[in-house]
């Protein structure tokens, strides 16, 4: 079950990044860029800095070592992504140096522990050694975490909110986007969900276990309950769907509560106006003549005719 739910993870935050994203950060020409860009920037010095669609911020990989060297502005999630595969890489493009340190030394020292100590319970088979393992693993979990969750708050752009970094905040931290985006009362439904769901999915797994073990004992003959095979086969396959309903459940409200900061992170910076009319009033209707050589005027068809005229305002 753990692995399902680190996949369960992975997909909502790919799904994060494939949500459309406006260009959060400035890009700095410094070689003149070519194509479609050149006409734009031919009046631009070096040092000028200006926002530019996320349309011309495709991901490559040349364009992602010039950002690491600064000489290019990269998106949140062309950032992101990198840093799942090369840990500490955001700290390295945010600027922020003295955490690499940091990154890579909870980082190894946890990997490191965990395979010394998994080496030792393989080899002595003491519980105490598997703990400790287990407490590295751990260790270098939250290492990673954390630094996905450090480049996502220092990264640097002029919009607030960022849909991207209210993608990620989710995708991290259930609920964390909406709290950057200042949409509080939508937490609660989301944890609300997430614990309707979790009771129903340990509650079906409880049960899905307890009748796989009866139909075993059965199998066995050491069973000395009232449950027959039959009924235990159904309850076994019974249960055992409605976990996975829930299992179901839980990933579509993990996707959901991203999906919602990404949008609502948009909303944001809609200019939406109090001023809706509608106006409805006489006006005088003029035909428009068709461009060509065929057309023979008709006073009947072609004069001007009186109508209304309805204007909407929004």
């Amino acid at each position: 079950m753990k692995i399902r739910l680190i996949y369960i993870s992975v997909i909502a935050i790919i799904l994060a990044a494939m949500l459309p994203e406006r260009a959060g950060a400035q890009f700095r020409d410094n070689n003149n860029a070519a194509g479609t860009m050149k006409s734009a920037l031919d009046n631009i010095t070096d040092t000028t800095e200006y926002e530019v669609d996320s349309t011309y911020r495709r991901f490559t990989i040349g364009r992602f070592f010039k950002g690491l060297k600064h000489e290019d502005t990269l998106t949140i999630s062309n950032v992101f992504f990198p840093a799942m595969i090369l840990p500490g890489t955001g700290q390295i493009y945010n600027g922020d140096y003295w955490k690499l340190p940091i990154v890579y030394g909870t980082l190894g020292g946890c990997i490191g522990g965990a395979a010394l100590f998994n080496k030792k319970w393989k080899k002595d088979g003491k519980s105490s050694d598997k703990n400790i393992r287990n407490v590295f693993i751990w260790g270098a979990v939250a290492s990673y975490w954390g630094q996905l969750t450090d480049l996502t708050v220092s990264f640097k752009s002029d919009q607030k909110p960022l849909p991207g970094r209210a993608s990620f905040f989710s995708s991290l931290v259930p609920g964390l986007g909406q709290a950057y985006n200042g949409d509080y009362w939508h937490i609660p439904i989301y944890y609300g969900g997430f614990m309707i769901s979790g009771y129903c999915w340990a509650f079906n797994q409880k049960q899905y276990k307890r009748y796989r073990k009866i139909y075993r004992e059965i199998g066995e003959g050491t069973y000395t309950g009232h449950v027959t095979a039959e009924n235990a086969v159904w309850f076994r396959d019974y249960y055992r769907r409605n976990r996975d309903y829930s299992v179901l459940a839980t990933t579509l409200i993990y996707i959901l509560n991203v999906i919602d900061a990404n949008v609502f992170a948009h909303f944001a910076h809609f200019d939406i106006s109090d001023d809706i009319t509608f106006n409805v009033q006489p006006a005088v209707i003029t035909p428009e003549m068709p461009q060509t050589g065929l057309y023979t005027y008709n006073p009947t068809y072609n004069s001007a005719k009186l109508g209304f005229a309805m204007d909407i305002t929004f």
